[in-house]
């Protein structure tokens, strides 16, 4: 018997790596074809779009937030327990691996957690975020621009913007430059 007036819990899958995509899409299926829809809600691979440059050329990509793993909203028993209908459909599929919980026991997701994760996965995607290969103290050269040769270190990263804070030796003296991150590769 399904307790009309609980909402649903979330829970976590581990799955087969690189696959969660193919698992969700399946599951997604499943739901339809079994007619589950009630039940299982929400099946979820938080990712963020990542910029990269490398080689001087600038790429977006998406990076999963958490690889191996899937996140899945359903409808709980009475007694606290997941419905062997959804329990059913989700096993079933391949590249699913098993529950996250204890003693074999499939544990819903803290509320802190669950907020956390659909966060993360909701985020508007207008900008990618800027993955930069250094940090602040690592040696680097300037690759580009009118200070192209130099050579220093990160004193500061500003991702927001894309800039590097470097500090370089000119004339003898201690001097920082901000440059474009992609002008600057490690030494």
């Amino acid at each position: 018997m399904v307790d009309q007036t609980s909402e649903k819990q979330w829970f976590v899958l581990r799955v087969a790596s690189n696959r969660e995509e193919r698992v969700r899409d399946a599951l997604d299926r499943k739901v339809q074809i079994e007619g589950v829809g009630h039940l299982i809600g929400r099946i979820v691979v938080p990712s963020e779009k990542v910029k990269r440059v490398r080689g001087g050329k600038q790429r977006v990509y998406e990076r999963k937030l958490y690889p191996g793993y899937v996140f899945v909203e359903m409808t709980l028993t009475e007694d606290g327990s997941i419905m062997d209908e959804c329990w059913y459909v989700i096993k079933d599929t391949t590249g699913v691996g098993d529950f996250i919980g204890t003693e074999g026991k499939p544990s819903p997701m803290s509320e802190v957690d669950v907020a956390k994760m659909l966060h993360q996965a909701e985020k508007p995607e207008d900008t990618p975020s800027i993955q930069m290969e250094f940090s602040k103290g690592d040696q680097i050269k300037v690759k580009g621009g009118a200070f192209e040769g130099f050579e220093g270190h990160v004193d500061e990263i500003d991702p927001e913007k894309g800039t590097v804070r470097v500090i370089v030796t000119i004339f003898g003296r201690a001097t920082p430059l901000d440059i474009e991150y992609w002008q600057v590769e490690k030494a």
